[in-house]
């Protein structure tokens, strides 16, 4: 094994990536911190010089992400026909990066309409393997525009194994790794347990150029859990790709409840971790479910910086200053006062 030297300045680098990154000392591919393999941890695999990605390139010449960073989220309304959703993707992540948005963020199965309003099995034919035409068009665009790319899609891990994956790619087009969905929802057309495995991965965050970036799919937006352990591995950005909307019987009644009950859950969860979250979600009517758009982008404080509207597409550019992390965590000392030691029960199923 080719052993890849990696020992760049960490004196004006953040705390996250060099936690990340770093061990303090010359490491080599085989990294002590993460265990084995740099990818152990979702954060991109060490490469051969010709090859070094932006964020190692930095990373070597003592260079932090930048401070401002624009973030886009993008929301929009799916057809039949894979090809066509990918284009419009595609147009969607060159709108972003011409704007400035140099962090853009897919909604969840963007590239067809959401599959689990039945128990299908025609719709498995929709699933691609990683790497695949998907993700070797997602790497091509972030290659392009020179911006990272969090993009969600049906994985077709193995004949019979299926996963609801979110793949993150570097803005040199290089695949940094990827998070397979957690929690499982099963619930009236979103019969999701039927298509996915849980995922075997853990709670992933990826250091890249614009900053340390973990990501969770949809049902994994409820789950407190979920963002702290990404924050613990020094998360900043909180990325989750949705497909939520209402059942046309119940928007009347609960509606605004579902909406603002999903809004505020994530806005917790940049508040209790000092993070920012970006949220996109797809919009419109399929089949029986009106998705609700409403994509946003909530600060550390949990301050909406941007929201979409409910009905129709939208691009969606917010600038997040890295600095009010610090800022806000040293002000409201969470992650502080933590009592570790008193958790140990949340493990369990029920405390009875």
């Amino acid at each position: 094994m080719e052993s890849y030297q990696f020992a760049p300045r960490t004196d004006n680098i953040p705390k996250a990536i060099v936690n990340l990154l770093c061990c303090g000392s010359d490491c080599v591919r085989e990294c002590p911190l993460t265990n084995g393999a740099m990818g152990n941890l979702g954060i991109g695999f060490m490469t051969k010089a010709s090859e070094t990605s932006i964020l190692e390139s930095r990373l070597h010449h003592g260079q932090s992400p930048p401070s401002q960073i624009s973030v886009a989220a993008v929301q929009m309304t799916c057809c039949e026909d894979k090809q066509t959703n990918l284009d419009k993707a595609l147009v969607r992540i060159g709108e972003a990066a011409s704007r400035g948005a140099s962090l853009i963020c897919l909604q969840e199965l963007f590239h067809g309409t959401y599959p689990c309003q039945s128990e299908d099995h025609g719709r498995f034919s929709e699933a691609e393997p990683i790497p695949g035409p998907i993700t070797d068009a997602l790497a091509e665009a972030a290659r392009k525009h020179r911006v990272v790319i969090v993009g969600s899609l049906f994985e077709r891990r193995a004949a019979g194994l299926y996963h609801n994956t979110a793949a993150v790619f570097e803005s040199d087009g290089s695949l940094l790794g990827i998070y397979r969905k957690m929690h499982i929802p099963d619930d009236p057309l979103y019969y999701e347990k039927f298509y996915f495995t849980p995922g075997d991965l853990g709670f992933r965050v990826f250091a890249t150029s614009v900053g340390c970036v973990g990501v969770a799919v949809c049902w994994d937006q409820w789950f407190p859990e979920a963002a702290r352990l990404m924050a613990l591995q020094g998360a900043e950005f909180l990325v989750y790709p949705t497909a939520i909307g209402w059942l046309p019987d119940e928007k009347e009644a609960y509606g605004t409840s579902q909406w603002s009950a999903w809004e505020t859950m994530m806005r917790s969860h940049a508040i209790a971790n000092g993070a920012f979250v970006i949220a996109p979600n797809r919009v419109g009517l399929e089949g029986k479910l009106q998705f609700w758009g409403a994509s946003f982008v909530a600060d550390p404080n949990g301050n909406i910086l941007a929201r979409a509207p409910h009905d129709e597409e939208a691009t969606l550019l917010a600038t997040c200053n890295r600095e009010q992390i610090d800022a806000v965590r040293t002000h409201w000392p969470f992650l502080r006062d933590r009592r570790v030691d008193a958790y140990g029960e949340i493990t369990r199923r029920f405390i009875d």
